[in-house]
């Protein structure tokens, strides 16, 4: 065991599982355990069978899916072709973050529990399953759940003699150190910058960069709501998709967030370094490039807008020099503190930046060594493509609606890749945005017999706009659309594009504008009046309903 250790894997739409599984490394350390912790699909699969002690937390998506970084785990896991005593050798234990206002509450986590035990495995302990809608959140099930799987743990590997629990005043130390280079070294800046043409198809580690086209606001500068239809030229990236297919982009601060961040921790932007991992068996963290400026690493690395979770306060406190601010921050960190946090952090949507405002001398004295333990790396968003590659070859367009809103904070809040979407500006110069091509979850039929009835109020039509290009060149007629938004003349998004298409007879079209007339009209009204229609297409000619908000 003192080899091989405890292996903690994790399956993490958004970074809360993944965050925990963290968290169960740095208490396995205090523990002088060897622990490594992976994305459940980076992981040798295979070798699994040689493993002694395994602790899995994952996350359910959608409706009762697992998240994307444990797919290729979960079609292996449930292979018919496993001998049931697989893991006989396994100590394991299951630990469920979710959601109880879904359906499928925590539905991964139970299944995997279950799949396991058939596979022979040995539960330490129940499945446990940490719930969001909680008033302390996932943590109310996580605390004491953790106390009672250290003490199994410690029973059967115990702390080698003459060693104890390292204490919590003592801070553990950071997964990568960060060397700087000489003022003077040479730099190649140009390659860090711009990603190598790839070679194999796009992927989360190795995006494309496109080139942004077009970026064209198509709602009235008088609406509320700022929505662009972008396109980007995907020629030569090998790209190719289908409607209902998704894109993933890959977003990056604002520079004035960047110069701020880097005023507050007194960092200089320009100043190159190489990273090296504390333990060896730590691998360097993807999409950085090495060497790296400090200014790279801010820009594109480090998610300074998010919200920051509590082991962000409690690694925070351990640098605090001062007593105010780090009782504070303490407080943050506790079980008990948990409300307060909420308050302070989650329902007002503060940032990470902005809680470094807050804590002033705690933040000039982070180590630069932490960054990456301390904040988190930048997701990645998805938008449904709205094009279809049949109607513009070698283009890609999506329908962004550029999220703004308040909360009791002075600052509107805005959405980070929104945001910086909507403020590309083509006509000055070759602006590049780094994306790659995931299946979505809607498939059109093949059939062109077969009438497709779409709901896409809003920017849900996104997908339908690629659907109804794909079928309008294949010569597909069974097209009907309901669409829905506030004002005909301010957010009728496509409007000559669709009458166009009426007008031709490939397409039937049902429009709601809900606040043009004094009661309010929606997309469901709109079925219901035309339900002789919609059920003659569903029962006699077996039509296909497709639904996105």
């Amino acid at each position: 065991m003192a080899e091989q250790g405890l292996l903690v894997l994790f399956g993490s739409q958004t970074g809360t599982a993944q965050d925990t599984a963290e968290r169960v490394g740095r208490e396995a350390q205090r523990r002088h355990l060897r622990c490594r912790v992976q994305a459940l699909d980076s992981c040798d699969l295979g070798n699994l069978i040689h493993e002694p002690l395994v602790v899995f937390v994952c996350a359910t998506t959608g409706q009762g899916d697992p998240p994307d970084n444990m797919k290729m785990f979960w079609r292996f896991l449930f292979r018919k072709s496993l001998p049931a005593s697989s893991l006989c050798q396994l100590d394991y234990a299951v630990l469920g973050l979710g959601d109880s206002s879904y359906p499928k509450f925590n539905f991964i986590a139970k299944k995997l529990h279950k799949r396991l035990l058939q596979l022979g495995g040995n539960p330490l302990l129940p499945v446990a399953l940490g719930d969001d809608q909680h008033d302390l959140g996932p943590d109310a099930v996580v605390d004491p759940w953790l106390v009672a799987l250290w003490e199994k743990i410690l029973a059967l590997y115990p702390i080698p003699p003459g060693l104890e629990i390292i204490s919590l005043d003592v801070r553990l130390p950071p997964k990568y150190t960060l060397h700087y280079l000489p003022e003077d070294s040479p730099h190649p800046e140009s390659a860090m910058l711009q990603p190598a043409a790839p070679r194999a198809a796009p992927c989360e580690l190795q995006p494309f960069a496109a080139r942004v086209v077009s970026n064209q606001r198509v709602t009235a500068q008088s609406h509320f709501q700022d929505v662009r239809l972008i396109e980007f030229d995907i020629a030569g990236s090998g790209i190719t998709f289908s409607a209902g297919d998704v894109v993933m982009i890959q977003p990056q601060n604002c520079p004035e967030d960047v110069q701020q961040f880097c005023q507050l921790l007194r960092l200089e932007p320009h100043r190159r370094f190489m990273l090296e991992p504390t333990d060896p068996g730590t691998s360097l963290p993807p999409l950085l490039p090495q060497p790296c400026t400090i200014q790279y690493l801010v820009t594109h690395y480090l998610d300074i807008s998010c919200v920051p979770r509590r082991s962000f306060f409690e690694l925070l406190a351990s640098f605090s020099t001062n007593e105010l601010e780090r009782e504070k921050l303490q407080e943050f960190s506790s079980a008990q503190g948990q409300e307060e946090l909420y308050s302070y952090c989650n329902r007002p949507r503060r940032t990470t930046l902005e809680v470094l405002w807050d804590f002033p001398h705690s933040t000039c004295a982070i180590p630069a060594d932490y960054l990456l333990d301390l904040i988190p790396r930048i997701r990645p968003r998805a938008f449904s493509i709205a094009s279809s590659l049949l109607a513009h070859p070698e283009r890609m367009q999506i329908l962004v609606a550029v999220v703004r809103y308040k909360t009791r904070l002075n600052k509107p809040r805005r959405g980070l890749c929104s945001t910086w979407l909507a403020s590309l500006n083509p006509e000055q110069g070759d602006i590049r945005v780094p994306l790659w091509v995931k299946k979505g979850g809607m498939k059109f039929p093949a059939d062109p017999a077969t009438p497709v009835i779409m709901i896409g109020p809003g920017t849900g039509v996104a997908p339908f706009r690629a659907a109804i290009q794909e079928r309008v060149a294949l010569g597909h007629r069974g097209n009907c659309l309901f669409f829905g938004c506030r004002h005909q003349s301010k957010d009728f998004y496509c409007q000559a594009e669709w009458e166009e298409l009426v007008t031709k007879g490939f397409l039937t079209l049902f429009t709601a504008f809900s606040r043009d007339q004094e009661e309010k009209v929606y997309v469901q009204h709109r079925i219901r009046e035309n339900g002789k229609l919609v059920w003659e297409l569903l029962s006699s000619e077996n039509a296909h309903i497709y639904l996105a908000g």
